[in-house]
């Protein structure tokens, strides 16, 4: 049977968007988690297999996939047994496919604005510009929750890669069920999956715990 790696830390949205997909699709795989405090994403193998020196990667028996959006689609592509995670029919691949890249564009560039200071410049307060624009991406979210799941009436692989982003949010700010109703329904909703606890939720927890440990000042 080919050997399927996925490369990455429990703390990162983007590597437990693969693991959740990995798992809803039944694909036997091994996870090598990727040590960044000593720098192992910038050695010379893993920045051939990925020159940006990001996790997650996917190594499918010699064929490399980088970028989790990518590598979801692919694993789909290549293992699901139905297209139910990720449509054929154009409309409502499309409307995946929207979700997904909204995913990259404003919920996941909202959170990383506010992390990517302290990564980068120890940076360890959080100004309420970035504080906002995380309202702002939970907002959106939110309206476009019209139906149980984020794309329509059925799960598709943008709930995990949005869901993976936005229930790291609490690493800023706890999510207000007042305020955010649908996000905290959908949240819920994902949550009795049978291996979303273990492959997100814990990850998840784990990151938002660590970040606010590092915050001296997170302006609301």
């Amino acid at each position: 049977m080919p050997k399927v790696v996925l490369y990455g830390i429990d703390m990162s949205p983007p590597v437990r968007a693969c693991l959740v997909t990995l798992k809803a699709l039944e694909v036997p795989f091994e996870y090598k988690v990727v040590n960044l405090g000593t720098a192992e994403n910038r050695s010379p193998e893993y920045l051939k297999m990925n020159p940006q020196g990001t996790v997650p990667v996917l190594d499918d028996n010699g064929t490399i996939v980088t970028d989790s959006h990518a590598i979801c689609i692919y694993l789909c592509e290549k293992y699901a047994k139905t297209d139910a995670l990720y449509p054929k029919d154009l409309l409502k691949r499309t409307e995946v496919n929207q979700r997904l890249f909204f995913d990259a564009s404003v919920i996941y560039k909202a959170l990383w604005n506010v992390s990517s200071v302290f990564w980068m410049r120890g940076i360890t307060e959080v100004t309420k510009e970035r504080t906002d624009n995380v309202h702002g991406a939970l907002r959106l979210t939110e309206v476009l929750l019209e139906k149980p799941y984020i794309a329509g009436d059925a799960l598709t692989i943008a709930d995990f890669c949005c869901a993976a982003t936005v229930s790291s949010m609490p690493a800023v700010f706890d999510i207000d069920p007042q305020k955010y109703p649908k996000i905290t329904a959908w949240l819920a909703r994902l949550s009795k999956l049978p291996y979303f606890e273990e492959f997100n939720n814990k990850g998840a927890k784990e990151y938002s715990t660590f970040m606010r440990s590092q915050w001296t000042k997170v302006e609301l």
